[in-house]
């Protein structure tokens, strides 16, 4: 990846494989919490959508706060509004989890979402 991907402001970005690390126990912990046997049970009727919007939006923000360009932030935005629907469709596979288009949804909400908040509104374009 080229350094200037990697440049918040001016300067360089410091801790990076830290960041990239704690971002891949990110990924690890929503495929995880995706397929277990025992999901974490928010309080609600729509707990579970909050759950995904929250995990999502945590997710993009914290890999676009490292990655800084468009073409990156698309790419990673692609990635994971794609990983959310692979995710569903393996869910019916475990027998004790199901399949739900809204889950879909609440994951690429939460991507945008997460986007936006990592952007400053003086930097959007």
């Amino acid at each position: 990846m080229a350094m200037s991907s990697l440049i918040v402001g001016q300067e360089p970005l410091r801790f990076l494989r830290l960041r990239q690390t704690i971002g891949a126990l990110l990924i690890v912990s929503i495929i995880y919490l995706s397929l277990t046997p025992h999901p974490v049970a928010l309080p609600g009727e729509h707990g579970d959508k909050y759950g995904h919007v929250l995990a999502y939006a945590t997710l993009m923000f914290w890999y676009a706060r490292i990655y800084v360009r468009w073409r990156e932030r698309i790419g990673l935005a692609v990635a994971f509004v794609c990983m959310g629907i692979g995710l569903e469709f393996l869910q019916p596979l475990m027998e004790y989890r199901s399949f739900e288009l809204a889950d879909m949804a609440a994951d690429t909400l939460g991507v945008g979402i997460g986007w936006l908040a990592a952007v400053p509104p003086w930097r959007r374009v």
